[in-house]
């Protein structure tokens, strides 16, 4: 089941109106069971683990939390880690690291052919895992206490909206939330179907709409043009803004409608200056969780090495974040990517800041479009490396292409057309809020005409532009 299914649009108005009938202490208990309904109808097999993580999260945060022995604390620790981490581990990684061996000993002549396992990725085990780690770290170090309700706990790790693709959320922020907020807040729950609305539009209008074009380009590149790849390559960020984006505008919306805050996922990232910020502004819930656990402790115990452990901690810290998109070689060369630019931007910091006060660039229009632009091009280039769309050898051809094919670019006129539009409503609504929060309002006007206007407005191009006949997320693949 997922957002864009009819069935979820049987099973969301089912849930609120139960939801607020029953009484207010019931809610969590409620939404523990619609959410192991909710991924029990997208992977029946696979709720099982869920449950099973849920376990062993909460008995080994009660069991750290107990004890007072360091060496014992740590063991508990250690293994909850191994544990929580193995699933992971054994469905995404094993086909990768299975393929490497298998390689080595074919190269040295010492395999004997076996039957290989393919194993079917559980939806959102990337997410609901790191929101594990993160709970039996907050607990190891003290910074929260254990919950002692094993049902709270599930239901942190299960909770519907949020469990396929994220928002990745924090136990100190959900998990009082349940216990005492369940309560209908009206503005809370307009904001939410705002929302929603607003990310069936990124979805529905601007990625799938995109995909229509993009898609069939990235799996057949030999057949394309050097300008037609250009014009993909371009297109291609904006399709996984839309698609993650939008679910996690409908995400947060849903919780919204139920009373519970999440965090925001995206801040505008195309109106980033530089990758650093862009970064600061894309897939805040993983970037975030991956400074707090990863990035700070590595910048930590490297600090005496200076601007090198720096160096080092970002390029780590961007290798982990590529595996957790995929044990790909194709991912690892996206991160490295991603890190080069970021370590370059991080030793030429001073320097840039320096020269921009002197000749007083940042309050310059055509600097500020010019660096914009810049930087929405190099982060479209990152992903002729491979990453999410194919091999490392279709990334070079396409980048050969690229360079020396201009043969004219082929064009789905009326697809593309439908696309721009979303495109240019899109980032006008996004240019507002970067330069005029509080100009030109529309979904928050405080005219009800001119709101609902709105309302309606997106909703009939959601009709007329969507695409309907696509039941998919990228990020369901991570």
């Amino acid at each position: 089941m997922i957002f864009t299914s009819l069935n979820f649009f049987i099973f969301f108005p089912t849930v609120i109106i139960i939801y607020y009938i029953i009484p207010k202490k019931f809610r969590w208990r409620f939404l523990l069971i619609a959410s192991l309904f909710f991924y029990i109808n997208t992977q029946p097999v696979y709720a099982v683990l869920l449950v099973l993580i849920s376990l062993i999260t909460y008995k080994f945060a009660i069991l750290i939390e107990k004890e007072e022995i360091e060496k014992k604390r740590e063991r508990y620790f250690t293994i909850s880690l191994i544990l929580i981490l193995l699933p992971l581990f054994v469905f995404k990684y094993y086909n990768f690291f299975n393929e490497s061996i298998f390689s080595i000993l074919e190269y040295l002549g010492l395999r004997f052919r076996l039957p290989e396992i393919t194993l079917l990725l559980p939806i959102g085990i990337s997410f609901y895992t790191f929101m594990a780690i993160g709970y039996i770290v907050d607990v190891y170090n003290e910074e929260i206490e254990a919950e002692k309700n094993v049902g709270l706990v599930t239901l942190f790790l299960s909770f519907f909206p949020l469990v396929l693709s994220g928002p990745i959320e924090r136990a100190p922020s959900m998990i009082p939330q349940f216990k005492n907020n369940l309560v209908f807040n009206y503005q809370k729950a307009i904001k939410g179907f705002q929302l929603m609305l607003w990310g069936y539009f990124m979805k529905l209008v601007v990625a799938d709409r995109i995909a229509i074009y993009v898609n069939p380009i990235s799996s057949h590149i030999e057949q394309h043009s050097g300008n037609t790849l250009l014009l993909s390559t371009l297109l291609y960020p904006m399709q996984i803004y839309g698609d993650l984006g939008g679910y996690s505008l409908i995400a947060i919306g849903v919780a919204n409608i139920m009373g519970i805050d999440v965090r925001s996922n995206f801040n505008r990232p195309f109106f980033a200056s530089s990758i650093s910020e862009l970064w600061r502004r894309w897939h805040m819930s993983l970037i975030s969780w991956i400074l707090d656990y990863v990035y700070t402790p590595l910048s930590f115990a490297l600090r005496k090495l200076k601007m090198k452990g720096v160096l080092i901690t970002i390029i780590l810290t961007l290798f982990i974040m590529g595996m957790w998109h995929g044990a790909t070689i194709t991912f690892l060369m996206w991160a490295a990517y991603q890190g080069i630019i970021i370590s370059f931007e991080a030793l030429t910091k001073n320097k840039k800041f320096i020269f921009e006060q002197k000749y007083n660039l940042t309050n310059k229009f055509w600097y500020i479009f010019i660096s914009i632009a810049f930087t929405y091009i190099l982060f479209s280039l990152s992903f002729l490396t491979g990453g999410y769309r194919h091999t490392f050898s279709d990334g070079f051809l396409a980048f050969k292409k690229i360079i020396v094919d201009s043969s004219p670019i082929l064009l789905d006129k009326a697809n593309l057309t439908y696309a721009f539009i979303g495109i240019f409503m899109l980032m006008i609504s996004e240019l507002r809020d970067e330069f005029f929060p509080d100009k030109f309002l529309l979904f928050d006007n405080k005219n009800r005409f001119i709101r609902w206007i709105a309302y309606y407005f997106v909703f009939i191009i959601i009709l007329i532009l969507g695409v309907f006949n696509t039941n998919n997320f990228i990020y369901f693949q991570y």
